[in-house]
């Protein structure tokens, strides 16, 4: 087995990025103390920079223990160990399970830098488990699919090297190697759904069948093979209705076999990193594709919104709604707090002077002097960019000496209008 694991590890990091930190994500179980050991040696053999990551949830007293824990593992291995404390939202409707998921895949996202790869230490048995609890949950290939090997996730890679791998095969190597580990104490309440099918339902259907892990983890590949098909059949009809799944044509929507859209919206939300949305959630939706060209039609779900306008389909995340009194003083170069993340733009004068500019929510009303076409209505140039409702109620006016000078669109990071004598740009550009 010893062989086996090694060729795995030597596998995965013969797949990353040359030059780019692999980051392991360590709990201080018994499987991800396992996986930091087998990478730190293989990136001594391989000379690779590698990191570790350990989020702390500080949802019970032994949360410390488990960070003293991997700070002992790290330094015992030579490896950098990297602490993130984050806050599980137990009231955001997504049960602990998903909110602690939901708060560690964002500590991901804060540390491990786009371009770099993160493995992640989860194994057959949990594989096993996953797609139990996707059939339990009545979820489509998708979800029986399961934990892919790897995959692309915000424009980082994650990694499960051990996904073949038996729990029992883990820990016989652990043991053999004399790791240490802690055992998390919340894993025995079974009022958890998986800690319920580890500790009782797994079990019993091992005694009936001794490879039912197995046979279930199997069936999870060949669930993710189908849902391979599906996808290219997908891109295939979004790429037929003009390839952007930023708004698809509903002419050419309505007119696919029904399942043929359901499985675009979901490879449309999978396309711009949406949640999946619920069956009675996406059956109404499409319920509502032919409605009035005058109705409004929204359906959320998650942190999603699907809405309808103007002939075409619009998903994308839900945004907060910028209070009508929201303003800020800006020098048009520096990073600006806004009430949903960090502006990350300027705006000065053409000449170069130093300028104070207050940004603030649109009021309506506004006018702009653009250069060559003189004084127009903010209202009427959004109308003629096709700018969707939804979003004019997010813009933001910056204004100079008492007078509007350009129109900035967060949701698309894009300056809209500026005005004659202003020159804006967008960082990256």
């Amino acid at each position: 087995m010893a062989e086996q694991l090694q060729d795995l590890i030597e596998h995965a990091l013969a797949q990353t990025p040359p030059g780019r930190v692999v980051w392991v994500a360590l709990s201080g179980g018994l499987d991800s103390s396992l996986l930091l050991t087998l990478a730190a040696a293989a990136c001594r053999r391989h000379p690779r920079s590698i990191h570790a990551l350990h989020v702390h949830h500080g949802l019970q007293a032994a949360a410390d223990d488990f960070e003293a824990h991997c700070r002992r593992l790290a330094s015992r291995l030579g490896v950098p160990l990297f602490v993130e404390r984050v806050t599980v939202d137990q009231a955001a409707g997504l049960g602990l399970e998903g909110a602690a998921r939901q708060a560690r895949y964002a500590a991901f996202a804060r540390r491990v830098a786009p371009g770099e790869t993160l493995w992640l230490a989860q194994h057959r048995d949990d594989q096993a488990e996953t797609f139990l609890l996707a059939a339990l949950r009545g979820s489509g290939v998708r979800g029986l699919a399961g934990m892919p090997p790897g995959r692309e996730w915000r424009g980082r890679r994650l990694v499960r090297p051990l996904l073949a791998c038996s729990r029992a095969e883990l820990e016989a190597e652990a043991e053999r190697l004399g790791l240490s580990w802690v055992d998390d104490p919340s894993n025995a309440d079974e009022a958890l759904d998986r800690n319920f099918l580890r500790r009782s339902v797994i079990p019993l259907l091992t005694q009936r069948w001794p490879h039912a892990a197995e046979a279930l983890a199997s069936s999870a590949r060949h669930a993710a093979e189908a849902d391979t098909l599906i996808e290219a059949l997908a891109e295939g009809d979004l790429a037929a209705l003009g390839g952007d799944p930023t708004h698809v044509p509903l002419v050419g929507l309505v007119a696919l076999a029904p399942e043929r859209q359901r499985s675009l919206v979901r490879h449309v939300c999978h396309r711009l990193g949406l949640a999946m949305p619920p069956s009675a959630r996406l059956a109404s939706l499409l319920a509502q594709l032919e409605a009035r060209p005058d109705a409004r039609v929204r359906v959320d779900w998650e942190d999603v919104e699907a809405r309808i306008w103007r002939g075409c389909l619009y998903l994308r995340p839900k945004f907060a709604v910028m209070a009508a009194d929201w303003r800020a003083e800006w020098n048009g170069m520096a990073p600006l707090p806004l009430p949903w993340g960090e502006l990350h733009a300027a705006l000065v004068p053409t000449d170069g002077r130093p300028v104070a500019l207050t940004l603030m929510a649109r009021q309506g009303g506004e006018r702009l002097r653009l250069a060559g076409r003189g004084g127009r209505d903010l209202k009427r140039l959004l109308q003629e960019m096709s700018v969707p409702p939804w979003e004019r109620e997010r813009l933001l006016v910056a204004w100079y000496d008492g007078a509007p000078v350009a129109a900035f669109q967060p949701d698309s990071v894009r300056w809209l209008a500026v005005a004659e004598g202003w020159r804006a740009s967008v960082v990256g550009e």
